[in-house]
């Protein structure tokens, strides 16, 4: 009776997909289309800093990849900021955004679009 017990014990767990933790990254690549001009700019900004591109203040607070044996999908937390007159800045987009999924989180703006394009992770050569 104690080996079938086992032999379900070990049937239920095999069947459990394994998933690995998220890998924490080091810098963001973002690309903006700049839609009046057709532009397109590619950026690396990294994580706990601000970048400032044109009218844009783009702070990254976190990103996290999957690990290479799953499906690739890169998560950044930003907070994307307009300047306005007077050097008032007004909030346009604060949240997550997904590399394969844009238009969950959408950022919406007249004159650009923002999308993820990699986690970058920083790997020691120890």
């Amino acid at each position: 009776m104690d080996s079938l017990k086992y032999i379900i014990f070990l049937l239920f767990f095999s069947y459990l997909p394994l998933y690995a933790n998220y890998l924490d990254g080091s810098s963001v690549d973002l690309q903006i289309l700049d839609k009046v001009t057709a532009r397109i700019t590619n950026l690396n900004i990294l994580v706990g800093e601000k970048y400032y591109f044109d009218s844009l203040e783009i702070e990254i607070f976190d990103c996290k990849k999957k690990p290479p044996e799953e499906i690739p999908e890169n998560y950044v937390l930003l907070s994307i900021k307009e300047k306005l007159k007077n050097d008032n800045h007004k909030q346009i987009f604060q949240g997550w955004m997904l590399s394969s999924s844009p238009s969950l989180s959408p950022f919406e703006h007249p004159t650009y679009d923002i999308w993820i394009k990699d986690c970058n992770i920083l790997i020691d050569s120890e």
